[in-house]
C-alpha cells in the first residue's frame, strides 16, 4: 500500500468518498484495463458491501474485491468451448465451424468499407446477392438464388411471397416441428397461407395431393424430416412423381431441405442426404435450405430455384427486414467458393472433416490423451476409453449416428464433475449417459489445449 492509500484508507469502519477511492493507485491498474466509470459502480457496490468493516478503507483489498467483481462482469458471455458431446452440429454450440477462408473474408468485411451494394463497372448500386447467386446456381443448376438470415425466414418469405392468402398443400407425415418450436402449419398461418393437409401420418399418396389441388391453391410444399424418420408401413410421393402433377395444374412446388447440402455425403461414407441439386434436376420451383449445418457455412437460409419465382422472392418487402448482413455473406461467399473444389473439401472445411473423420484416428487420439486425463482426475474415478456414436446434428440427421471414441469416467458425483469441466478456462461439455460422464473426442482438433487446462480441473 502506497503512503498515499494509507492515508486515504485511514478510517476503519467508514470509507472515503467514491471520489478519493477511485484515485487510489492500488485501483489505477483496473482503470486502465476497464475504465472509471465502470470502477466507480465497482466501488459504490463495495462502499455498501462492506460498511462498518474493517477493510472498507483498506485499498488493496477494495482493488481486489473489485477486479474480480468486474472480471465477471466483463468477461464475454460468448465463450470459447470444447464441444465433446458428440453432436457435430450442436444447435446450442453454435453449429457449424467456419472454415479459414470464410474467417478470413468475414474480418476483412468487418475492419473495412466493401462493395456490399456497389457496383465498381459503372459506380450505381449494386446487389448483395449478386455476391452469392453466381456460386448458388453453379452448384445447384439453379436459375436464380437469394438469401436471408436462416432458413425459417427463408420458409417464410417463400411462402408469404408466393402464397400469401391462398392454400398451400402439405403431407401430414411432413409437418414437422424442428427446435425452438418452429412448426410448419405456425409458420404458414405467419405467412398468411392457409394449409392444407394430405395424406396420413405415416402414408400419402399422389392421388392425395391431386384431389385436394384447387382454384385456391398457391402451391405444393414438400418439406424434408430431417430431424426424424417415420419407418414401418409408410408411403411419401417424390418429387419425380409429385412435379409433373403440380406443374400441369400450373402450381409450383416448394421444397424445404432443411439442413440441406450441396454435396453428395456418401463420399465420405455418410448417410445420404438429399442435395439442392438432387431437388432443382427434379424439377423442384423453390429449394430452401440452411447455410450454417451441413454445408458449413455462416447462418443463413438460402433460396434457389425457377426464376420467376426467385424474383417474386426477392421483391418480397419482408426480404429486407430478413436480408444477411455485408459479414454473413462475405463468409458465406468464401464458403461457396470451397465447393468449386470438392476433393479437397474434407481438408478445408471443418464441418466435412469432423463428420468424415475415421474411428480408428479417433481412438488413436483417445489412447494418447488418457493417461494425462486420468492423471488430472486423480484417484476416485474409473476413467477409460469407451467406443460411442455421436449424432451429426440435432437439427439435421438426428438418427444417423457416428462410431467414435470417448474418455469415459464412472464414480459417485458425475454431475457435479461435468461442472467443474464447464468451469475450466475453456469450458469442456460433454454428456451423460448410461451412468457415464463422456467426452467424445470426433470434434477434439486442440489437443494440447485441451491438455494444458486439466491440472486446473477441481473435481
Amino acid at each position: 500500500m502506497s503512503r498515499t492509500d494509507r492515508a486515504e484508507g485511514a478510517s476503519i469502519h467508514h470509507p472515503p468518498s467514491i471520489d478519493r477511492m477511485a484515485n487510489w493507485s492500488a485501483l489505477a491498474p483496473l482503470i486502465q484495463q476497464v475504465g472509471r466509470s465502470m470502477v466507480v459502480e465497482a466501488l459504490r457496490a463495495w462502499a455498501d458491501a462492506r460498511r462498518g468493516q474493517d477493510d472498507v478503507g483498506d485499498p488493496a483489498a477494495c482493488a481486489h474485491w473489485c477486479a474480480q467483481r468486474l472480471a465477471a462482469f466483463t468477461q464475454p458471455s460468448q465463450r470459447r468451448v470444447f464441444n465433446l458431446t458428440g453432436t457435430v452440429l450442436h444447435t446450442n454450440l453454435g453449429r457449424a465451424l467456419l472454415a479459414e477462408e470464410a474467417i478470413e473474408a468475414a474480418v476483412m468485411a468487418m475492419r473495412s468499407p466493401t462493395t456490399l451494394e456497389y457496383d465498381l463497372e459503372d459506380g450505381s448500386r449494386g446487389e448483395r446477392d449478386d455476391h452469392i447467386a453466381p456460386w448458388l446456381c453453379r452448384l445447384t443448376g439453379a436459375e436464380a438464388a437469394t438469401a436471408v438470415n436462416n432458413n425459417a425466414g427463408a420458409v417464410l418469405l417463400a411462402l408469404n411471397a408466393l402464397a400469401a392468402g391462398r392454400e398451400v398443400i402439405v403431407s401430414r407425415g411432413e409437418l414437422i416441428e424442428i427446435g425452438g418450436a418452429f412448426r410448419i402449419p405456425d409458420i404458414m398461418a405467419r405467412a398468411g397461407c392457409r394449409l392444407v393437409e394430405v395424406g396420413t401420418t405415416n402414408r400419402t399418396h399422389l392421388k392425395d395431393y391431386a384431389e385436394a389441388i384447387g382454384p385456391e391453391t398457391a402451391a405444393v410444399m414438400k418439406v424434408h424430416p430431417s430431424n426424424y424418420a417415420v419407418q414401418g408401413f409408410t408411403k411419401s410421393v417424390s418429387a419425380a412423381e409429385l412435379v409433373p402433377l403440380a406443374h400441369e395444374k400450373g402450381v409450383p412446388v416448394i421444397e424445404d431441405l432443411g439442413s440441406g447440402t450441396l454435396v453428395d455425403l456418401d463420399s465420405w461414407g455418410l448417410p445420404h442426404e438429399p442435395t439442392a441439386r438432387e431437388a432443382i434436376a427434379a424439377g423442384i420451383d423453390v429449394v430452401t435450405f440452411s447455410g450454417d449445418k451441413l454445408l458449413g457455412g455462416p447462418q443463413a437460409g438460402l433460396l434457389v430455384g425457377k426464376r420467376a419465382y426467385i424474383e417474386r422472392i426477392a421483391r418480397n418487402p419482408m426480404k429486407r427486414a430478413l436480408r444477411l448482413d455485408k459479414v454473413r455473406l462475405a463468409a458465406l461467399e468464401a464458403t461457396l467458393r470451397l465447393y468449386g473444389d470438392p476433393e479437397r473439401l474434407v481438408q478445408r472445411l471443418p464441418t466435412i472433416r469432423a463428420l468424415a473423420r475415421p474411428a480408428a484416428e479417433i481412438h488413436l487420439q483417445a489412447e494418447r490423451l488418457l493417461p494425462a486425463f486420468a492423471q488430472a482426475l486423480g484417484q476416485g474415478w474409473q476413467v477409460g476409453l469407451k467406443p460411442v456414436r455421436g449424432q451429426i446434428g440435432s437439427g439435421a440427421l438426428p438418427v444417423d449416428l457416428l462410431p467414435s471414441f470417448a474418455l469415459m469416467v464412472r464414480g459417485k458425483g458425475l454431475h457435479k464433475l461435468a461442472a467443474a469441466f464447464r468451469q475450466l478456462p475453456i469450458p469442456v461439455i460433454g454428456r451423460i449417459e448410461d451412468d457415464a460422464l463422456l467426452f467424445d473426442l470426433r470434434t477434439l482438433d486442440d489437443e494440447a489445449g485441451f491438455i494444458a487446462q486439466l491440472d486446473r480441473l477441481a473435481p
